[in-house]
């Protein structure tokens, strides 16, 4: 990989933060354009989210000069501002169900920052916003457009992308709300589905779907750094997230090769096919057509509602009943996460293509 990143910072500690590594100099960075992708991952924005309230504001501490990379390190700080630490005192030895505290408290030896989920926390998925619009402008440089919308959450459903592609306006306009949709009725639908969940002090999960335009044929380097690969990768570094599957995905095992392949055609001076069953990818490769594919994202694991649970400082079983402020659904603002990391993923690759052009 020509590109790397390194995040640093816990949900309660002073601040949070990336340093990005491998970006060409002299490449113009829009800052409005950062601060409008931050905003759509921040806390607070919905009754339906949790009450903290950041801004997500960033300083750039390195690797920019006069509206421009240098070369060097990129790297922006993000200050916490509402942490209510007292929140989170019995957590240091009460470990919540389906949560990182008790593999992340074996891992340092008893030593994590256990407030807020500590470096586990979903907080740090800021920073991960903070690469992604650098790597999007970058992208749309060449033409690649990137988009994502909540594909599913409970039973509730939206119309799925359509797999030959949409308009760029269409994934370029989904970020506009914070319940980012295709269909503007099932919006509401979605909101009753999260609402359910937080009266009962539980919380739902859900699925969203990404797409990128745009693309040329034969990105990626099989066998390891292949697109499915590279994308799998950095996905599965979004907390939450407990699946990844590309086209048809897992639909593809219940088909016959005749129903699985996509036919290829002649359009104009380009090849491509009539469907999109394996989203873009062949071979590890990009094959020119839409890139798509979904992603799982499990329900928030602190809930309200008691749970049993162990103390790991009496070695007793316990009931856990948590405090602090919690998402009864992730799924929103996991989405701008998601296209930032498809466009990290998918920079990387194109720096890699160019290398060696």
């Amino acid at each position: 990989m020509r590109l790397r990143m390194t995040i640093y910072g816990e949900s309660h500690g002073p601040s949070i933060g990336i340093v990005l590594d491998g970006l060409p100099p002299n490449i113009t960075i829009d800052l409005g354009a950062i601060e409008k992708e931050m905003a759509r991952r921040v806390p607070g924005q919905s009754p339906l989210s949790t009450h903290r309230k950041e801004t997500d504001q960033f300083t750039i501490e390195s690797g920019f000069f006069e509206g421009k990379t240098t070369g060097m390190a990129l790297c922006a700080r993000i200050v916490n501002h509402d942490a209510h630490s007292k929140d989170y005192s019995l957590l240091k030895d009460v470990m919540r169900p389906s949560h990182g505290d008790y593999p992340g408290y074996v891992k340092s030896h008893g030593a994590n920052d256990y407030r807020g989920g500590g470096a586990f926390s979903g907080r740090l998925t800021a920073p991960l916003v903070f690469a992604g619009a650098v790597a999007k402008q970058l992208l749309r440089q060449k033409g690649i457009v990137i988009g994502a919308h909540v594909a599913r959450i409970g039973s509730a459903c939206d119309r799925p992308f359509h797999p030959l592609g949409e308009t760029d306006e269409t994934l370029l306009h989904l970020g506009d709300h914070y319940l980012a949709t295709l269909d503007d009725k099932v919006r509401a639908v979605m909101e009753s589905v999260i609402r359910s969940a937080q009266e009962d002090k539980d919380s739902v999960g859900g699925v969203i779907e990404c797409m990128a335009l745009h693309l040329p044929v034969g990105l990626g380097e099989p066998y390891f750094d292949s697109v499915e690969s590279t994308l799998s990768q950095l996905l599965f570094s979004i907390p939450a997230v407990k699946g990844v599957e590309f086209g048809d995905g897992f639909s593809l095992a219940g088909m016959r090769g005749s129903e699985a392949n996509d036919p290829m055609t002649i359009k104009g001076d380009k090849v491509v096919t009539t469907t999109n069953r394996n989203g873009g990818i062949l071979g590890g490769l990009t094959t020119g057509m839409p890139l798509l594919f979904r992603v799982v994202v499990k329900p928030t694991a602190s809930i309200y509602q008691p749970q049993h649970t162990v103390n790991i400082k009496t070695h007793e079983e316990t009931i856990l009943e948590i405090k602090g402020r919690h998402d009864p659904c992730i799924v929103p603002r996991a989405v701008p996460v998601v296209e930032a990391m498809t466009a990290w993923a998918l920079c990387d690759l194109m720096l890699c293509r160019e290398r060696e052009l």
